[in-house]
């Protein structure tokens, strides 16, 4: 347990900081620039709606769905203790993501209207291997009745997949971000060096920074340390 804590904890320090970082600079541009996410109706349910999109989607699904990638990293006690936590964390990204996206077709322009763009489609894709993933892990790690041969030829993939539609949610937040700023400069007027652009570009790099470290947290050795390894290869070449 001291060699995982001491080759991970700077690796989960700075997962906390940059989605603590991301978690702020999402709450700054959604409530100070709220107006920015205003659609063209009086209705006051709209803004509301249309606000808990990006802290839905990036607070609810990309930042809490790193944690439940990290919770076998970090949280003592058994695995069955640690496959449940993920597991919960997991489906509460899961249903975050899935109201994240209903709040777009609560507005005016309805379901068919607001499926027009890459980041749209990316988005859909991603809801749909989350929900998978969430399936999938429900059924080949928390299923008592599943063979372990099974889950073990399963595992990989799982970890795979989950890896590839975290950055794959990133990356549809990042064309989200330049969407939504693209629209923002040139039918809204905000200025490209406004404070607003600069927060907007300042999320996107945090979420850059965060999938990075989450990533390489993930598949980081965890019971072997640089020192341990060395102290192995000296004493095999002394033998």
């Amino acid at each position: 347990m001291a060699a995982v804590s001491s080759s991970l904890f700077p690796l989960l320090v700075c997962a906390r900081i940059s989605g603590l970082v991301v978690a702020v600079l999402v709450l700054i541009w959604a409530l100070r620039f709220k107006t920015s996410f205003l659609p063209h109706s009086s209705s006051q349910e709209d803004p509301i709606y249309a606000v808990l999109h990006p802290l839905l989607m990036v607070i609810g699904l990309i930042i809490i769905s790193g944690e439940a990638i990290l919770v076998h990293r970090w949280l003592p006690g058994s695995r069955n203790l640690k496959k449940s936590v993920h597991l919960c964390l997991q489906g509460v990204a899961v249903a975050s993501g899935v109201f994240g996206i209903w709040t777009k077709f609560h507005g005016e322009k309805g379901i068919v209207e607001n499926f027009y763009s890459l980041h749209s489609w990316m988005g859909l894709i991603c809801m749909f291997l989350f929900g998978a993933q969430w399936l999938m892990g429900f059924l080949s790690f928390w299923h008592r009745g599943e063979v372990r041969t099974v889950r073990l030829r399963v595992l990989p993939w799982h970890i795979f997949l989950g890896l590839y539609t975290y950055g794959l949610a990133v990356a549809t937040a990042e064309t989200g971000l330049l969407e939504k700023l693209t629209f923002l400069q040139t039918r809204r007027n905000v200025l490209k060096h406004s404070l607003e652009s600069m927060v907007v570009n300042s999320l996107g790099l945090g979420l850059a920074l965060l999938s990075g470290v989450v990533i390489l947290a993930a598949v980081s050795p965890k019971y072997q340390t640089p020192t341990k390894l060395m102290y192995s290869d000296t004493k095999c070449l002394s033998s």
